[in-house]
């Protein structure tokens, strides 16, 4: 069976694509920073018939990291890496004039730098993979400049150009960085709680990422609309 690494995979998107891929067959680790959530997370994921490793931890530890792709090797290797961990920068978001450096420090060290690492520990299996992926989770903010949203935006932006680069670096590889709009997740929530507007479930967007695994088109950036065009 194919098997994935998803991080940030106890809550929101993380949850919903690990669901969706155990549905599918394949196996999956799964991390999170919270081991009470990531463990009913991993026992409601499990109760589809598939292997699952849940490993609590923060994946800007180096270790952490490792942990994750021997775990994967156990299960037969890597076929499908997901970067979904994120971090905003200040909670709820602020101007740039008052964003703290530390904080913007820890955002480009979880999405970007983290990322990164991860990528590097999981290569040599996914080069080996017959369908090695990376799937980014990306946002609009990397691409458009919004108010209060220029730390996690920049750091989404890096994210990307990694993603970009790492696609020309490995033509055998599909490295998508995927822009899913607006959830309703804890992480929005924690950046905008003022924001009464209701949002889509991730649940919603997961058949676009699930397409991307179906039809494996070029690596590039996405965003869940054009995703989501054409699916049932």
């Amino acid at each position: 069976m194919p098997v994935a690494v998803i991080t940030g995979a106890s809550k929101g998107l993380g949850r919903a694509l690990a669901e969706a891929l155990a549905v599918r067959g394949w196996d999956l680790v799964l991390n999170a920073r919270t081991a009470e959530v990531l463990e009913r997370t991993a026992e409601a994921v499990a109760a589809h018939g598939t292997r699952v490793e849940a490993l609590a931890g923060d994946v800007t530890d180096e270790k952490h990291r490792s942990a994750l792709v021997a775990a994967a090797w156990r299960l037969g290797g890597v076929d499908l890496l997901v970067s979904n961990a994120s971090a905003l920068g200040a909670e709820p978001l602020v101007r740039l004039d008052e964003l703290p450096l530390a904080g913007l420090r820890h955002a480009l060290e979880v999405n970007a730098v983290a990322a990164l690492g991860l990528v590097q520990e999981a290569l040599p299996l996914l080069r080996v993979s017959r369908a090695g992926a990376v799937i980014v989770v990306s946002s609009d903010a990397a691409a458009e400049a919004y108010e209060t949203w220029g730390g996690y935006g920049a750091s989404k932006a890096a994210l990307d150009h990694l993603a970009a680069v790492l696609a020309a670096e490995e033509p055998d590889l599909r490295v998508w960085a995927v822009d899913p709009g607006d959830m309703a997740t804890d992480l929005y929530a924690a950046a905008v709680p003022d924001d009464a507007e209701p949002r889509p479930e991730p649940a919603g967007v997961v058949p676009g990422f699930l397409r991307l695994l179906d039809e494996r088109p070029a690596s590039g950036r996405y965003c869940a609309p054009s995703l989501l065009e054409g699916v049932r």
